[in-house]
C-alpha cells in the first residue's frame, strides 16, 4: 500500500504531467470574452462577465495582463484579478458533465 501523499490534485497532476501552460490571452473586440490559448493549441473561451474584476474592465486594462506561475495563471495588475489554468479546466469539465451530450472517453 502506498501511503505517500501527492501534494497535487488530479487536475494539477494533469497540468504538470502534460506540461500544459497558457501561452497567450486575447480579448474579443467587444470585451465580452477571453480566448485563453494553451501551448497544446487548444483554446478556452470564457465570458469576462463571469469574473467580477474583469466584467466592466476596459479593453486596455484587459489587455494588460501577465502570465504567472510559468504559464499556469494570468494576473491583471490594474484589476487585481488572477485566474488559473486549473480553474479553466475545472469549468470545462463542469460544462461537459452538465451538457447531457454524449461524453466519450476512448
Amino acid at each position: 500500500m502506498n501511503t505517500s501523499h501527492n501534494k497535487y490534485d488530479a487536475i494539477e497532476s494533469l497540468i504538470y504531467s502534460e506540461g500544459l501552460k497558457i501561452s497567450s490571452v486575447e480579448v474579443t473586440s467587444n470585451n465580452s470574452k477571453l480566448l485563453i490559448h494553451l501551448n497544446n493549441h487548444l483554446t478556452f473561451v470564457t465570458p469576462t462577465k463571469n469574473y467580477e474584476g474583469l466584467k466592466n474592465a476596459t479593453s486596455k486594462r484587459l489587455k494588460n495582463y501577465r502570465l504567472i506561475g510559468s504559464g499556469i495563471g494570468i494576473h491583471w495588475p490594474e484589476l487585481n484579478e488572477d485566474l488559473s489554468l486549473k480553474g479553466f479546466l475545472q469549468e470545462f469539465l463542469r460544462q461537459k458533465i452538465r451538457s447531457k451530450r454524449k461524453f466519450v472517453i476512448a
